[in-house]
């Protein structure tokens, strides 16, 4: 489902901003964009993640800027010595200045190091703006879930008209048939056998009956209206009821011999081709 939610919070030293955004998609997918230094907390972001949303491609972004200018930095001692050999290597094959100020080397990955016990109080604090941020965005995910829902079952009171018309229609379609082969067997037999053809005309209103098929589409219109109503995530129990409602049609269409009733199966595959496309879009 679509929806952003953010949320900022002051965390030791650091002012650290959280935005989640929340985009259609069939499994759950996250990706993280975080800066090197909050790099630690990556798999309990990815962790609080899926255990909130089950679907849905996930986009989780962290930025921090210091509170306070006046503050000591420790780095890296180590890891400076190596860049500094490293580059004054390169620099002999250069003209010119040097390529880069020490607050340049403060800048690279791995060089400021967190003072002792930081990066706790970090995983905490991230923790909890991350929670807040993630109850923000399943509030606007059911929002949008709630209309989403309502769509699909206006559509589900529609295919219940068009499998009334059916059930109502196909007596009728056998009565037709029977009239229609009838006559034309007395045009072209001067005597025909009327138990003979009694026969045949029985054994050919069913394989044309579709009772079956109509029974199991009100069932999965039924369940549609059940599933929706549960307090979890159904989005993919809806996708294959969807599956089977759509073959349903298909055997009703194949099976058609009346105009009517091809035109009730098409309408019920464009409405079941219309939910199916907001069922993509729900947990």
């Amino acid at each position: 489902m679509t929806a952003f939610a953010g949320a900022e919070a002051e965390i030791g030293s650091l002012l650290i901003n959280c935005e989640l955004r929340s985009v259609n998609h069939r499994y759950c997918d996250i990706s993280l964009k975080l800066p090197e230094r909050l790099r630690f907390a990556e798999a309990d972001i990815r962790a609080a993640i899926s255990a909130r949303l089950k679907r849905g491609k996930i986009e989780c972004a962290l930025n921090y800027k210091k509170r306070d200018a006046e503050q000591t930095y420790e780095f890296n001692e180590a890891a400076v010595k190596g860049l500094l050999a490293a580059t004054a290597a390169i620099e002999k094959y250069m003209d010119g200045p040097k390529p880069f100020s020490a607050l340049d080397v403060l800048a690279f990955p791995g060089i400021q190091q967190e003072q002792e016990g930081e990066r706790d109080s970090l995983q905490r604090g991230i923790n909890e703006l991350l929670d807040k941020a993630l109850i923000d965005l399943v509030v606007a995910r059911e929002r949008e879930g709630e209309q989403l829902g309502q769509l699909i079952e206006d559509r589900s009171a529609s295919m219940r008209k068009l499998v009334e018309r059916a059930k109502a229609r196909m007596p009728e379609v056998l009565r037709l048939l029977r009239e229609k082969i009838t006559e034309r067997i007395k045009e072209l037999v001067a005597e025909p056998d009327f138990d003979r053809l009694e026969q045949e005309l029985v054994l050919l209103a069913q394989k044309l009956d579709v009772a079956e098929e109509l029974d199991r589409l009100q069932n999965h219109i039924d369940e549609v209206s059940r599933i929706l109503a549960q307090d979890e995530p159904v989005g993919r129990r809806l996708d294959f009821l969807m599956q089977e409602m759509n073959r349903e049609a298909n055997t009703l269409g194949s099976k058609s011999a009346d105009k009517e009733m091809t035109g009730i199966s098409i309408d019920l595959k464009v409405l079941i081709e219309q939910m199916r496309e907001q069922i993509q879009n729900i947990e």
